[in-house]
């Protein structure tokens, strides 16, 4: 069991796959902090506009029991997060496991002791293919 554990995500809108890491993350440590990806950062690095606005998305995250804290950051670099908010686990999905930034990101947090926990992903779930989805439900 890890003291404190760290996750970030809920990128452009919350939906049942975030849910599921940050339930998942919560059983494995005493307290769980979660990154709200702010709006300007959505925007830089996914060269996309948020469906759900940061503080939005963050009251949600406020509101789930299993979260001690929210923040919202805008960078993808966890040492630097690491550095304000000392964890001991980054917890991320599965899907990511073997992509090229989290195998740096892996190597950048190992000098400080801080695990990168992969939980499983839902499958057939995302902010992109909701994206797709929910207008065409709307027009049903």
């Amino acid at each position: 069991m890890y003291k404190v554990g760290y996750t970030q995500g809920v990128y452009d809108m919350f939906h049942i796959g975030h849910l599921h890491i940050i339930n998942n993350a919560a059983k494995q440590c005493e307290r769980l902090i979660v990154g709200v990806n702010s709006d300007a950062l959505v925007e830089e690095y996914k060269n996309k506009k948020t469906v759900i606005p940061q503080e939005d998305r963050a009251e949600i995250i406020r509101n789930l029991k299993s979260v001690s804290e929210c923040i919202i950051v805008d960078t993808l670099d966890k040492v630097e997060t690491y550095k304000k908010y000392k964890f001991d686990a980054v917890f991320i999905g599965d899907d990511w496991k073997g992509d090229a930034r989290w195998k740096q990101t892996e190597e950048d947090l190992k000098p400080f002791g801080v695990d990168v926990v992969y939980l499983p992903h839902t499958p057939n779930i995302s902010s992109t293919l909701l994206r797709v989805e929910i207008p065409m439900r709307v027009e049903d």
